[in-house]
């Protein structure tokens, strides 16, 4: 038998087992604004009356996930619970082997616990970013307090920064599910990845939605896919040094954090920051988004 053929019938006999080779240790960043159904803040925090019933189905968003990705070959998983108050899935529903982030305040945000000994990352649940007209609960980090985040001079939604955060450890992006604005969005950032559209953004709070099991099947699908190809896609990775512009609402932060060393106040509403890489943004990102003055005893 030829070496060509060999390879051919290898390849027709073993593709999953191959192509799944290079990911075993797969991390997953969960959001709650991009899951299947999601609308307004009544299914978002403890207040709202369907909350208890969409921690149930962004927990099965997750295990969609895992069960697709089992199929391909991983074996070790870390779930980022990084919506709200970080304390958003069902943990007793997921496998015993799974481990899980919550709570915060957290030096990576939402992609506390990733490092070079995973071999990719997936964003479940994620949304547009702030600047973006289109998508469901479109903001960045903050709807309250932030109308912009930029890397290097560029808008950015919360899959750009996690993505460059993952990319810093040599960690690719391979699937990102959520409204069809926040997957264009994100892929926008990171390339042709694959993609869950789960719902379709008609405004701010509405959207023609998948029902939640036909988003798990979905979801289950397209990790499949993802894990296959992992192998071609690359992580997205900003050299340092990297500039952080945040733009508030209120001038109040602005003028406050420009008080700070290294930090520069452009306009009134808005400040820059330059850290050495992008986990030394993250970890002022995680002051910006965290702190308040009733933290104090």
């Amino acid at each position: 038998m030829t070496r060509c053929l060999l390879l051919l019938v290898c390849g027709l006999l073993f593709p999953a087992s191959l192509s799944a080779q290079a990911v075993r240790r797969l991390f997953i960043s969960v959001d709650m604004e991009g899951i299947a159904g999601v609308v307004t803040g009544e299914q978002l925090g403890p207040g709202g009356f369907e909350y208890e019933r969409f921690r149930r189905f962004t927990t099965e968003e997750v295990l969609a996930v895992i069960r697709g990705a089992r199929a391909a070959g991983v074996t070790e998983f870390l779930v980022a619970d990084a919506h709200g108050n970080g304390q958003n899935l069902l943990i007793e529903l997921l496998p015993p082997d799974v481990q899980v982030v919550r709570s915060w305040p957290r030096p990576l945000g939402m992609m506390e616990g990733i490092d070079s000994t995973f071999d990719a990352a997936v964003f479940v649940g994620y949304h547009a970013g702030t600047t973006n007209p289109d998508g469901v609960r479109a903001h960045t980090f903050s709807s309250a307090r932030l109308t912009d985040v930029r890397l290097n001079g560029r808008s950015v939604p919360e899959g750009g920064v996690n993505a460059a955060i993952a990319g810093h450890f040599g960690v690719p992006v391979i699937l990102v599910t959520g409204d069809d604005a926040a997957v264009a969005e994100v892929r926008g950032v990171v390339g042709d990845i694959e993609g869950a559209v789960v719902k379709w953004a008609v405004s701010f709070h509405s959207a023609r939605t998948l029902t939640p099991q036909a988003a798990a099947a979905l979801i289950e699908e397209r990790t499949h896919a993802a894990v296959l190809r992992a192998g071609s896609i690359r992580p997205h990775v900003l050299a340092g040094p990297v500039t952080l512009e945040v733009r508030f609402k209120h001038y109040q932060p602005a003028q406050l954090l420009a008080l700070l060393p290294g930090v520069e106040r452009p306009d009134a509403h808005a400040i820059r920051y330059v850290g050495r890489d992008i986990l030394a943004v993250s970890r002022f990102l995680t002051v910006i988004n965290n702190y308040s003055l009733d933290l104090a005893p």
